[in-house]
């Protein structure tokens, strides 16, 4: 099975996803540091203080991969199930400030959270009936990765389009 764990940087796909990987003892890789450890990026972006992935490095990198893709570039890989965490923008827009992201950096996050970038992107590439959304605003680690394991078993539903934070632009 293969699981992608994508959202907007600061809705908690690495904490989560490392306690699903504990309690169903599954591989879990954390795409971005994949990337960092690999040398899989094509150039840095100066203005967002991010680097540019090299998708296709990355795939090859990936191989014949089984378990769960962790990244707010994951949907961008094959995947059975694709699990979209948001979080509403304003407290987005605080999570990333309170980690030391740059005010534009962290706003511009809350902006794409809002008009639903990644969603959008999840479902164009892999259907709605293979995307999960779990809204983690108000929720802690455990109960966000009891949902992702949740899905990884097959007992939810698909959900793309259940999490509304249009209101918050």
């Amino acid at each position: 099975m293969r699981v992608v764990v994508t959202g907007t940087p600061g809705t908690g796909k690495t904490t989560a996803t490392e306690r699903v990987a504990d309690d169903l003892d599954l591989d879990v890789v954390h795409l971005n540091r994949l990337v960092k450890d690999e040398d899989l990026w094509t150039e840095r972006d100066e203005e967002r203080d991010t680097l540019v992935v090299d998708l296709d490095a990355a795939r090859d990198e990936l191989g014949d991969w089984d378990g769960i893709v962790e990244s707010h570039l994951a949907h961008h890989f094959e995947a059975d199930r694709v699990v979209v965490l948001r979080c509403r923008p304003d407290i987005l827009e605080q999570r990333l400030l309170d980690r030391g992201e740059a005010e534009t950096k962290a706003r511009e996050n809350r902006e794409s959270e809002a008009l639903d970038v990644i969603l959008g992107e999840a479902v164009e590439f892999h259907g709605e009936e293979s995307v999960y959304e779990i809204d983690t605003t108000e929720r802690d680690p455990d109960a966000v990765a009891d949902d992702i394991a949740a899905v990884v078993a097959g007992e939810r539903e698909p959900s793309a389009g259940t999490v509304d934070f249009i209101d918050y632009l």
